[in-house]
């Protein structure tokens, strides 16, 4: 009976090392290095508008250009 006690304690310590080796962990950490953000992208399709409409309008004032 004391046998079957020590085996049965046993059991139940290996199963509950098991099942917290198991569980799963997730870490929440801030980023070490800062966020950036690229924003070029935007930038240079405001240039190029801008550019297109300042070369619509020299063409119209000028159409002897080309």
């Amino acid at each position: 009976m004391r046998r079957n006690y020590h085996i049965n304690i046993v059991s139940v310590v290996a199963v509950l090392v098991l099942m917290t080796a198991c569980t799963p962990t997730v870490k929440v950490e801030a980023p070490t290095e800062p966020i950036t953000i690229n924003l070029n992208i935007k930038l240079d399709a405001d240039v190029r508008v801008k550019l297109e409409e300042q070369a619509k309008e020299d063409i119209e004032s000028n159409p002897d250009v080309f």
